[in-house]
């Protein structure tokens, strides 16, 4: 039963992904990808947070997070973008780009556990 609401966890977190970026993209552009993976980062920070201080069970975190903030979020786009801002020549977008996603991501990830275990 849990991989089965993990699985509908993934397609929900997928489908809040894709209107989010369609939402962001026109106005943010590449970095779209990365809100998208802070805003992740910062509810899965929250989700483990409460785990961590008995506010909610292994198995509603593993839906949560595992299911919906991993259908949400996207490394591996975040890494294309990256790639892409290298090799087309624009060095200082790219690596601020890449570092500032992973940056960003970790201070909400941090954020959102320290929410979570208020």
């Amino acid at each position: 039963m849990t991989t089965a609401l993990i699985c509908l966890g993934g397609g929900l977190g997928a489908v809040l992904r894709f209107l989010a970026d369609t939402a962001l993209r026109s106005r943010f552009e590449v970095w779209s990808t990365a809100l998208i993976n802070a805003t992740g980062s910062l509810l899965l920070g929250l989700f483990a947070g409460f785990a961590a201080h008995g506010g909610i069970d292994s198995t509603t975190l593993a839906v949560l997070g595992t299911g919906v903030c991993g259908g949400y979020t996207t490394f591996s786009t975040a890494t294309v973008e990256t790639l892409t801002l290298l090799r087309d020549k624009h060095y200082r977008e790219g690596i601020g780009y890449g570092l500032g996603t992973l940056g960003l991501s970790l201070v909400a990830v941090w954020g959102g556990f320290a929410l979570g275990a208020l």
